[in-house]
């Protein structure tokens, strides 16, 4: 927790939250497209939205919040654990969103980019956790 609360762990955190809130915006706009112009069933424009982002937010976390990472030559290997903590990431997003649309019945198309936005929200900490404790901990 001290290492959080440090001001590396910090600027850590505000950086991740803005590539996090960059990638989150690609993320509802490619879920918006899918579900509303293209009528994407709802999970699968999930899916398809959350891949999307997680690429954004690789390329952009990588460049910008985890940039001394033990990583530094072995970049598929990283790719592959950033998506193997994204699958998990999109399980519970995928779980939260047959919560929101089918358990609730918000069902609207305004409801279910509210429902992905809140999805996204809540996935975010395990996202950033994930990557800060497993995937780029230097220790």
């Amino acid at each position: 927790m001290r290492e959080l609360l440090s001001a590396e762990g910090v600027r850590q955190f505000l950086s991740y939250f803005g590539v996090g809130g960059i990638a989150a915006l690609v993320e509802w706009v490619v879920f918006f497209l899918l579900e509303y112009l293209f009528s994407t069933p709802y999970l699968l424009a999930t899916v398809l939205a959350f891949f999307v982002s997680t690429t954004v937010n690789w390329i952009l976390g990588r460049t910008f919040t985890f940039k001394a990472s033990t990583y530094q030559n072995k970049k598929i290997k990283e790719l592959i654990l950033v998506f193997l903590v994204s699958a998990a990431g999109l399980l519970l997003n995928l779980l939260l969103m047959y919560f929101f649309v089918t358990v609730l019945g918000l069902d609207t198309h305004i409801q279910k980019t509210m429902s992905k936005i809140a999805a996204t929200g809540i996935v975010f900490f395990w996202n950033f956790f994930s990557r800060k404790y497993w995937i780029y901990n230097n220790k």
